[in-house]
């Protein structure tokens, strides 16, 4: 009797401890429940106790700000003045084209006017065994040789030209380096741009080193200058002083090429 009495103790403490386990699990789900919000779903017909998944990330609509575009025209000409360099001035393309900028201005100088106020480095010239310039000035400190020709001349570069510019018209600007879209800007707002490049608007074929009080310089003799007065998709349109041509057109792709192994040098001004 005392063996069966142990064995009905020893059963209901299994039962007591299996309920107790069967009672904790379902107040753990029914707080699941109760705290995910799912007690409904939890008591629908066939459900099973739902896994909780990480919250979605809140998708937030992307703000962009707007960035200034800057609209330049397809096409644009200037009538602007031109001026030949020939016969007086045979190395004097640059203040010829200066000459031209200052006239479309209102200041009606002539180019043997400007000639005698332009910056000058008159360095001498000491040559290579080969004839070739070893030692000469620089022409952006001022017109290197001389410009009727008579003996070396070679010419003159954007820092160079910029003080006599600038005395004349206080708007000026030097926009040596910049895109070519901001030449066409300035060519579409009716301003022209005294703009360097070759002789034959061709990348040179031929480079010539010296060295100068500031330091050497690579250049070539087919350097040039003119006056952009036009623009459109495929050509440019110069006033140049040595043809003496006006609106000449170029192709584009081919003078920009030449602009740049030039430097992209350009002078230019403001409106007022």
């Amino acid at each position: 009797m005392r063996i069966i009495w142990q064995g009905l103790k020893v059963t209901f403490g299994l039962f007591l401890v299996a309920g107790l386990v069967f009672a904790s699990s379902v107040f753990a789900v029914l707080l699941y429940a109760k705290a995910t919000g799912k007690e409904t779903a939890l008591f629908a017909a066939g459900s099973t106790v739902p896994i909780a998944k990480p919250p979605a990330p809140v998708q937030t609509a992307e703000v962009s700000t707007p960035q200034p575009t800057i609209q330049t025209k397809t096409s644009a000409m200037i009538d602007a003045p031109v001026f030949a360099q020939l016969p007086e001035l045979p190395a004097g393309c640059e203040i010829t084209s200066l000459t031209m900028l200052l006239h479309f201005y209102g200041i009606t100088k002539t180019k043997m006017e400007l000639v005698a106020e332009m910056p000058l480095d008159n360095t001498p010239v000491k040559l290579n065994a080969d004839g070739s310039p070893a030692y000469w000035g620089n022409p952006n400190t001022g017109f290197v040789g001389d410009v009727t020709r008579k003996q070396r001349g070679f010419g003159i570069y954007h820092a160079g030209l910029f003080p006599l510019l600038k005395s004349y018209i206080p708007e000026a600007i030097d926009i040596t380096g910049e895109p070519f879209e901001l030449f066409e800007q300035q060519v579409a707002s009716g301003i022209p741009v005294l703009i360097w490049t070759t002789i034959d608007f061709n990348i040179p074929y031929k480079w010539v080193t010296w060295d100068t009080p500031i330091g050497p310089i690579q250049t070539t003799y087919a350097e040039h200058a003119v006056l952009l007065v036009g623009y459109d998709e495929n050509n440019v349109y110069l006033n140049d002083p040595y043809s003496g041509k006006k609106q000449l057109q170029i192709n584009k792709a081919q003078f920009i090429d030449s602009w740049s192994a030039m430097g992209k040098q350009g002078l230019t001004y403001m409106k007022k």
